[in-house]
């Protein structure tokens, strides 16, 4: 098994720990694993995105072209990855500021209102994870044990108590991803 994922949107949603505790919950199940961000400096609202690749095997190169999986969060995203996923892949949207849906019929398509969910739950800053999860329903490649420990590796301790909340997001993510 390997999976090739960008994951992309504006920095502040949580793109980089997203991808960086999705590679450390590869890192529990023993695989190999590649995490490699891109972003601009600015700290929150410019672009950002992360390449993960996790492998039951040794890792060439952590860059990548083309991708099984694509996350994308915001309408710039959607328009530059789109096209990159490859045939037969996967691309996962939150709907919430897309204009332009994505087009392709060669590939998976699914929706997941994280934005939404967030608010409802009253805590934005779960967004990420309930976006995790709808990628983990669709495309299990990491169990829930696998990241119940990667958040503890990867949250500071003082934040441990927020581990609950954050696989509960997980679960949400997976209930509502279309």
């Amino acid at each position: 098994m390997k999976k090739e994922i960008i994951i992309s949107g504006f920095g502040g949603q949580g793109v980089l720990s997203m991808g960086k505790i999705l590679a450390y919950s590869g890192l529990m199940e023993d695989k190999e694993v590649t995490w490699m961000p891109a972003y601009g400096p600015e700290q929150r609202g410019g672009t950002a995105n992360v390449t993960v690749i996790i492998s039951d095997e040794r890792i060439s190169s952590p860059i990548l072209s083309n991708y099984d999986v694509a996350i994308v969060l915001n309408q710039p995203s959607l328009d530059k990855f789109e096209s990159k996923v490859k045939p037969g892949g996967i691309l996962i949207y939150d709907d919430y500021g897309i204009l332009n849906p994505p087009t392709r019929t060669d590939i998976e398509i699914h929706t997941i209102s994280a934005m939404e969910k967030a608010a409802e739950m009253k805590n934005a800053k779960v967004f990420n994870m309930i976006v995790l999860g709808g990628l983990l329903k669709v495309c299990p490649i990491v169990p829930d044990s696998a990241l119940e420990k990667a958040l503890y590796k990867t949250l500071p301790e003082r934040h441990h108590d927020l581990i609950p909340l954050n696989m509960k997001a997980v679960e949400e993510g997976r209930h509502i991803i279309a």
